[in-house]
């Protein structure tokens, strides 16, 4: 399987209120609302390291989770949050 990579979109408000990651899209001003696990993986998408070294590094380090089931979910909250244009993903870094 080859390496996923996420970046946050560059058309977004995002603020920590709580900790949780507030999001609002600037395509359709949706709001979004992250929990925790949600918001740590927002923060350390960079675009240049694979989701499953983000998880590694940012989940599973703060969560009692095994890597499997860390990476499956995370792969799910990146599908949902790329589908509303939240995160951009690709199978190469993306350049900023």
């Amino acid at each position: 399987m080859s390496a996923v990579y996420v970046a946050r979109a560059t058309h977004v408000a995002a603020r920590m209120i709580g900790g949780e990651m507030m999001i609002m899209s600037g395509r359709d001003s949706s709001l979004f609302s992250l929990n925790p696990t949600a918001s740590a993986l927002w923060q350390a998408a960079d675009g240049v390291t694979p989701l499953a070294e983000l998880v590694e590094r940012h989940i599973c380090a703060a969560y009692d989770v095994e890597p499997r089931v860390a990476l499956a979910d995370a792969e799910e909250v990146v599908r949902d949050l790329a589908s509303h244009g939240i995160l951009r993903v690709s199978d190469r870094p993306i350049e900023p």
